[in-house]
């Protein structure tokens, strides 16, 4: 099974950072055949690499507002289950998935993180430094049984 993880966030924007928090965790954790990638605040700036790893599973790790406690997480099809939930990006994640699932045979899933701050210059909070944690052990397991 080939697997691509997209971690998405800001470093400048306090929680934001979970899907970079996310990735550097990972880095390391997890074996070679499943693609990492640093996507910063920009996921579409990496569709092509995307795409050309012909993955059978996307999972996108992002902060998104859905209305949980700070430092929640949620595993969600992006493109149907989310509801009125909204990235922390410019770019919808429906419009991602949409894409990256009109182009590839894969599923894509998003773990996601219920931000408590995200504002410019902001600090991480505990909350979601813990959340990070979490998410990273939920990705290792979820690939040692799959890649």
């Amino acid at each position: 099974m080939k697997v691509v993880i997209c971690c998405i966030g800001n470093e400048l924007k306090g929680d934001d950072a979970f899907g970079i928090l996310v990735y550097e965790m990972l880095k390391g954790k997890i074996r070679d055949e499943a693609l990492l990638i640093n996507c910063g605040n920009v996921p579409e700036n990496y569709i092509g690499k995307i795409i050309d790893a012909d993955p059978d599973l996307v999972i996108l790790v992002d902060a998104v507002h859905f209305g949980g406690k700070p430092g929640e997480l949620v595993i969600v099809d992006p493109e149907e289950t989310l509801g009125e939930a909204f990235s922390t990006h410019s770019l919808p994640l429906k419009v991602l998935t949409k894409f990256i699932r009109e182009n590839t045979r894969a599923k894509v899933l998003l773990l996601g993180c219920q931000p408590r701050n995200v504002e410019f210059l902001g600090v991480v909070s505990e909350e979601v430094k813990a959340a990070a944690e979490r998410a990273t052990n939920y990705i290792v397991r979820l690939l040692g049984n799959y890649v």
